[in-house]
């Protein structure tokens, strides 16, 4: 169908159109082949071109033809010479029927439409063309995009606390944490500013171990690369006295430093993988390590009293950020939780 309605369009409009859209899209396909590597995009890329290359060639063809008509001049010659010869009788029966003082006067020659007025004009609409689907997505509102929208965490005002936060004054619950991570600008914050959180929870638990009497809150934002955890942990173990503890466990990759003015650790460990199986032929499997996750420990407060946010990272294929992301996301998480009063 599109080759039909190319085929209708005269030469001048046909042939220009052709070679902008060659050339734009040669262009741009090699461009991204160059900077992908890819070999076969950069095929298709040079067959654009020499489609194009051909087309400009037969147009010059066309320009130089209109140029020197040499064929058709010589011919319009001849056929003039024996216009002029005068003739016998036609002509002075022609001149008698002709009124006295008025000169006949000569057909109409038709006038051929101007091919670099055609050429232009064919130039201009595809440019026009172009340049509205270039700039339509950032002029057009954001409104109609068909992303989905970004995950959003739930109100939590139905969500009965344990009592240990009622003994806690401090504690924040697992709502609040999950708005203060689930920040706008988070998947830049983690070097992935096209992604959009597909779920964001937060949960209201206590420290294992601790028959409840510890407040636990966390909360979860879960993109199509990383996962980000941010968990607040209400007991009197100090930062220090936890990088003492590291010395007997599997944490690897660790260095201390400071965030926010509270001493912090940075270290690695295995997240734990745990297959759960609905049907009736059994209850599951056994838990497993799962991919390396990094976190960041951070103390409540400067004078590392006792209790520490934990900041944690990891993605399913194992690939983490640089550690200057957690430190990113402590820099503006950690101020955004609500203080409560000692």
């Amino acid at each position: 169908m599109l080759g039909f309605f190319l085929r209708l369009l005269p030469f001048w409009i046909r042939e220009p159109l052709l070679i902008v859209v060659g050339s734009v899209f040669g262009v741009r396909i090699m461009y991204l082949a160059l900077r992908d590597e890819e070999g076969a995009a950069a095929a298709i890329g040079v067959a654009f071109l020499v489609f194009t290359a051909v087309r400009v060639h037969m147009v010059v063809r066309a320009l130089r033809a209109r140029r020197n008509p040499s064929t058709a001049a010589s011919a319009g010659r001849a056929v003039s010479d024996v216009a002029a010869q005068p003739q016998p009788q036609p002509q002075s029966q022609s001149q008698s029927q002709a009124p006295a003082g008025q000169r006949p006067t000569p057909a109409a020659t038709e006038k051929e439409p101007n091919a670099w007025g055609q050429a232009v004009a064919a130039v201009a609409v595809v440019a026009a063309l172009g340049a509205a689907l270039w700039l339509g997505p950032h002029l057009l509102p954001s409104d109609i995009d068909n992303a989905p929208p970004a995950a959003s965490c739930s109100s939590g005002e139905d969500e009965e606390l344990p009592s240990a936060y009622e003994h806690t004054a401090r504690a924040v619950t697992g709502g609040e944490l999950c708005k203060a991570l689930n920040r706008p600008d988070l998947a830049q914050l983690l070097g992935t500013p096209t992604e959009t959180a597909a779920v964001a929870s937060g949960t209201s638990n206590t420290a294992p171990l601790t028959d409840g009497k510890v407040a636990q809150p966390e909360a979860e934002v879960q993109f199509d690369t990383y996962t980000v955890n941010v968990s607040a942990t209400y007991n009197e173990l100090s930062v220090a006295q936890y990088v003492k503890l590291m010395a007997f466990g599997e944490e690897t990759d660790i260095r201390t430093l400071s965030v926010l003015g509270r001493p912090a650790v940075l270290f690695s460990d295995h997240t734990m993988k745990i297959e759960i199986d609905l049907g009736s032929g059994g209850s599951g499997g056994p838990v497993e390590r799962g991919p390396q996750a990094r976190t960041l420990t951070v103390a409540l407060d400067g004078k590392d009293l006792g209790g520490y946010y934990d900041i944690t990272v990891w993605s399913a294929s194992g690939a983490l950020p640089d550690d200057s992301a957690l430190l990113d996301i402590a820099e503006k998480v950690l101020p955004a939780i609500p203080e409560r009063s000692v």
